[in-house]
């Protein structure tokens, strides 16, 4: 059993995530997106898809880089045929 590093919890169905060499061990991807998960710089949301990147900043969407950054050049999806 492991024991998550986030809550506490000791949990038979723990599970242990590697990032950058480093492990952790949690309970549930809830914890695991507390603690590994980026956060947008404008609106502080946990970023859990893709999200966008200026100058090493994360953002969940354009909308929210472009409020911080100005506009950009950046697309949330490529351009309709």
């Amino acid at each position: 059993m492991g024991i998550c590093e986030v809550c506490g919890n000791e949990y038979d169905k723990s599970f242990e995530v590697v990032m950058n060499g480093q492990p952790h061990v949690f309970d549930s991807f809830e914890c695991a997106v507390q603690l590994l998960a980026p956060t947008c710089t404008h609106c502080q949301c946990k970023v859990l898809g893709h999200g966008v990147e200026v100058n090493e900043e994360v953002f969940c969407c354009v909308h929210c880089a472009d409020a911080i950054k100005g506009k950009t050049n950046l697309k949330d999806r490529a351009d309709a045929a």
